[in-house]
């Protein structure tokens, strides 16, 4: 069951209502997203819906296209490659850095990250899966020291977090995540094993690539021109 939340403004009630229906599937990559019936929808302005729109296109998930509105992100198989090369080599560096300098502080987030990642997998709670992944790696690369690359790494895996979205098969329960290459990853931290924390990383990401990759290619998107018969929103 949905959690009921509190919503302080109308752009963040929009957001995050928009935000759980492309997570949940029930919004499709490629879907045209017209301000004026989403904004009717939820009983809301325009205003709102735009400044959401426009916010879920800084994590990858909606692009705005110019004189025809918006609509949900379809990622090409190129795409996702890069994005995760570029990933890479920002998480191995962040980890090459972490591993030899992280603290208990750190080890205990990834503990506990660890725990609320399994719990998420149990339940099949693919929001709350993300949240919690993303803890894991934001938390190696705050413990690297660099916050420059820290925010790197931020913005890079909420990009990433999209492609999860649309196209790995979280609910399917042969393709189920597991905690397994986390735990290697935090046993190698603990020992500031440098060289071990590095590879393991890396090829932690290109497997997920490599699934989501697979994925996305069996995958059939259609992006009609108009969705619901609808003309373009100015």
């Amino acid at each position: 069951m949905k959690e009921q939340k509190i919503y302080t403004t109308s752009s963040d009630y929009a957001y995050q209502e928009l935000r759980h229906q492309i997570i949940t599937k029930q919004l499709k990559p490629g879907q045209r997203l017209p301000e004026v019936s989403i904004a009717v929808r939820m009983g809301v302005s325009r205003t709102p819906v735009r400044e959401a729109l426009r916010r879920l296109g800084t994590e990858g998930l909606v692009n705005i296209i110019p004189n025809s509105g918006a609509r949900l992100a379809a990622p090409t198989q190129r795409e996702i490659e890069d994005t995760f090369l570029v990933r890479e080599q920002l998480e191995g560096l962040a980890i090459r850095l972490a591993a030899e300098r992280i603290d208990d502080r750190h080890l205990r987030r990834l503990e506990e990250a660890m725990i609320e990642e399994a719990r998420a997998i149990d339940d099949k709670e693919l929001e709350a899966y993300l949240e919690v992944n993303e803890s894991f790696h934001t938390t190696i690369a705050d413990a690297s020291g660099n916050k420059v690359l820290a925010k790197l790494v931020k913005d890079i895996i909420a990009r990433t977090n999209a492609y999860v979205v649309f196209y790995d098969p979280f609910y399917q329960t042969e393709t189920v995540p597991t905690v397994d290459v986390h735990r290697e990853i935090l046993v190698a931290l603990r020992h500031h094993d440098v060289e071990k924390c590095v590879k393991l990383m890396k090829r932690h990401l290109k497997e997920a690539a490599a699934g989501i990759n697979q994925s996305q290619s069996q995958s059939v998107v259609s992006t009609p021109e108009n969705d619901a018969g609808e003309a373009p929103e100015e």
